[in-house]
């Protein structure tokens, strides 16, 4: 009976340690992360200006390198997500645990749910309209048409508030669109979108 409760404790503080592990390993990644972003902003700098002096190859090996970092960034939040995960749901059992496939499982679950676009992250985007606008300001992007672009910019540059077609907060809109000539986001839906070229810029 003590050896069965003795197995059981033991148990018990082989996964608290699992879990504290798993806090601690997720909590060493955030300065990663962050200097992953600082580098991603100062190499947006860096091409903006090699664009303006009109080095557009150096510019475009700039943005390579910045989907490969934001590919790694992205890839690092998975595995820290798979980790912590991982220890959350870990019970300890009689039987061997073959911990290598518990977390395999765990990361491609991660790796299911979460888009392997990077060239469409909002980072990268981001990177790319700077870049574009040095000497294309106010024109949309190749593959964009003008009144239907998606909305990957930040929040702050979003002058609305409100959907005014559905009436829903913008960050509550499931594909929210901007309106290039005046900065308003709204619904993603055809039938919405075809009002709101009827509908006069005061009414917005």
């Amino acid at each position: 009976m003590a050896s069965s409760s003795q197995s059981r404790c033991g148990s018990g503080s082989a996964a608290s340690r699992l879990r504290n592990a798993a806090s601690t390993f997720c909590s060493d990644s955030q300065p990663l992360l962050a200097d992953i972003r600082k580098t991603v902003l100062m190499m947006k700098d860096i091409a903006v200006q090699l664009e303006k002096d009109n080095l557009p190859d150096k510019a475009k090996e700039l943005e390579d390198a910045v989907i490969e970092l934001v590919g790694l960034s992205e890839l690092s939040v998975q595995f820290s997500s798979a980790v912590q995960a991982f220890a959350n749901a870990y019970q300890p059992k009689e039987e061997f645990t073959n911990f290598n496939t518990l977390f395999e499982d765990e990361l491609s679950r991660f790796k299911a749910n979460q888009s392997s676009d990077v060239p469409k992250n909002p980072v990268v985007r981001q990177f790319k309209e700077a870049v574009w606008n040095v000497h294309h300001a106010g024109q949309p992007m190749p593959g964009e048409e003008q009144e239907d672009i998606v909305m990957t910019s930040i929040q702050s540059n979003i002058l609305n508030i409100t959907c005014p077609l559905s009436g829903k907060p913008v960050t509550e809109l499931a594909e929210p669109v901007r309106r290039d000539v005046n900065g308003l986001a709204w619904l993603k839906a055809e039938d919405t979108c075809k009002s709101m070229r009827k509908m006069p810029v005061s009414v917005l």
